[in-house]
């Protein structure tokens, strides 16, 4: 059974969240607080984290930051934060997806649903890693590196780099980035793709390697 990790300071809102994911089937466990959240995620990380953003002590973008450093456990952002800008900042953080309330619990389970489906997918994939170049993306063991150095990288940023290295010299549009690393289910912004990208090309030019993620204007991006 996926175990559910409910971060959330509303009394009510946790307890909806709950029930609904209850009924779907999932072992769910509700932290009232940052802290008390972090906690539970780096004992016995759980399948999925439901995050809200403004939670005392330990925020969610504090949460966030310091889960990334030890885990790629998927999160979906749970906030009332509804501007652009906020939900830029939490994917750059790491988040999976962002659901901003009020919300509809349906459609907060369905979500759940999408990520944990690509979550486990990315799992038993079993594709073999791929060289090119000096960059090095082993799906298996999750690790990239580009010249026998090791790039830090969240869940997301690390599909699109094995993405556009199996392929290179390909341009991908965001659109079919989006279809490969999001999945079919996706319905937010394709911004969230420049934001990755942005993201992966600073962890590359960090170990020397940024000039291999190339932009093409007006179409998208491709590994040169």
């Amino acid at each position: 059974m996926n175990r559910i990790l409910v971060v959330e300071d509303d009394v009510d809102a946790a307890q909806v969240v709950s029930a609904y994911l209850t009924r779907e089937g999932y072992a769910v466990e509700v932290a009232h607080d940052g802290a008390a959240g972090l906690q539970a995620a780096l004992k016995a990380p759980p399948a999925l984290v439901v995050l809200d953003w403004m939670l005392p002590g330990v925020g969610g973008p504090e949460f966030l930051t310091a889960l990334r450093r030890e885990q790629r456990t998927p999160v979906i952002m749970l906030t009332a934060r509804s501007e652009e800008s906020d939900r830029v900042v939490g994917l750059e953080l790491g988040a999976d997806d962002y659901v901003v309330k009020p919300f509809s619990p349906r459609e907060l389970v369905a979500r759940v649903r999408a990520v944990l489906r690509r979550s486990q997918a990315r799992e038993l994939e079993a594709d073999e890693a791929v060289e090119h170049r000096g960059l090095r993306v082993d799906p298996l063991k999750r690790r990239a590196s580009f010249a026998g150095r090791e790039v830090e990288l969240t869940t997301l940023e690390f599909d699109l780099l094995f993405a556009l290295a199996r392929a290179p010299g390909r341009v991908f549009s965001r659109n079919d980035l989006i279809e490969r690393v999001w999945g079919p289910e996706f319905t937010g912004v394709d911004r969230v793709v420049d934001v990755h990208v942005s993201n992966l090309r600073q962890k590359l030019a960090s170990v020397g390697a940024d000039a291999l993620l190339v932009t093409v204007r007006g179409v998208g991006y491709k590994v040169a």
